[in-house]
């Protein structure tokens, strides 16, 4: 992309195969994920803005093609998990190809399944805000908006994993069914009645201790009504904007005897703390080879369909995942 706007932006372009440096190996791409952040950064609302032109794109699965004269530890044809995370600049794998530091490449056990593998990054931010977010805080409950979403539906899978009681929030009764097939013990809709009450039935009559939410928005101080006393909001994503601060200090305060608590989380925590970001990664893989998680993939769409796969993701339509085949 030359500069912001629609899905129209997206442009699938003909250049020559990068040239691996010396300390590089050169992927060649087997799935590519499609993320929000890729969204963002078409609009040119990503506060982490690259330069433009630009190649969106934060995550890929794919193998080696060759390595550069100085590059040890990774060999022509191993299977390798690519993170922009750890690049100057979040993007690069919307591409055929890609050149990259060793620090970017994650070496893949055998028989991994490589599709899955290219919606890592999004499980990486559900552990961090189940995990990190939440570090020293002990919670047996929790409550997830957008929960049949990419990064939803994956804290849904990951915190039922570790045994928590998971309650989804979703718009559509199918996005509902779509959250308790990923794991949830209940499902509600944000606008039916009495959803408060529910919510706190399905917790023991408690609320829920745990809250993760990436809308914002207008109906983030809303979900001070579903903690549990002492219950932590995590808030990790704004895709509707960010809440009035007036009233979401009002909505805290109207539960001051119950003491909730509010922490907001970005995954840029951690850039300067690549180490924390790859022992999380480890973690996944682990998980994903026993197949304790698995995403579920809505569509799989030629990378030439970029645009379209942009479109889908904003339409608010998409259950799980969607991924590009170069």
């Amino acid at each position: 992309m030359s500069h912001p706007g629609g899905p129209e932006v997206l442009e699938l372009v003909e250049m020559p195969i990068p040239v691996p440096g010396p300390t590089q190996a050169l992927v060649r791409a087997h799935t590519i994920g499609v993320n929000m952040p890729e969204v963002l950064v078409r609009r040119g609302a990503y506060p982490w803005m690259p330069p433009l032109p630009a190649i969106p794109g934060i995550e890929m699965s794919g193998t080696i093609a060759s390595v550069g004269s100085e590059l040890s530890g990774f060999e022509v044809g191993q299977p390798v998990y690519v993170s922009a995370r750890e690049l100057p600049h979040r993007c690069g794998c919307y591409a055929e190809y890609i050149a990259v530091d060793a620090k970017a490449l994650i070496a893949l056990p055998p028989g991994m399944d490589m599709e899955a593998v290219a919606t890592l990054s999004g499980y990486q931010v559900a552990w961090h805000v189940l995990n990190s977010a939440s570090r020293g805080f002990e919670y047996r409950s929790v409550l997830v908006t957008a929960a049949a979403g990419g990064i939803g539906s994956a804290c849904v899978q990951l915190a039922t994993a570790a045994g928590k009681r998971v309650i989804a929030l979703t718009s559509s009764r199918e996005k509902a069914q779509f959250a308790i097939g990923s794991g949830a013990a209940a499902a509600f809709l944000y606008d039916e009645p009495d959803v408060a009450a529910k919510i706190r039935e399905a917790t023991g009559g408690k609320g829920a201790d745990l809250v993760l939410d990436a809308v914002a928005g207008a109906r983030f101080p809303t979900l001070f009504e579903y903690t549990a006393p002492l219950g932590l909001a995590v808030l990790y994503g704004f895709l509707t904007g960010w809440p009035d601060g007036a009233a979401l200090f009002d909505a805290m305060r109207a539960r001051l005897g119950d003491s909730p608590g509010l922490r907001l989380f970005s995954m840029h925590t951690f850039d300067h703390d690549p180490q924390q970001r790859r022992r999380c990664t480890e973690a996944l893989l682990d998980l994903f080879s026993r197949r304790v998680v698995r995403p579920t993939i809505q569509e799989r769409l030629p990378l030439a369909e970029a645009g379209r796969a942009h479109a889908l993701l904003e339409s608010g339509k998409v259950l799980g995942k969607l991924v590009l085949s170069p």
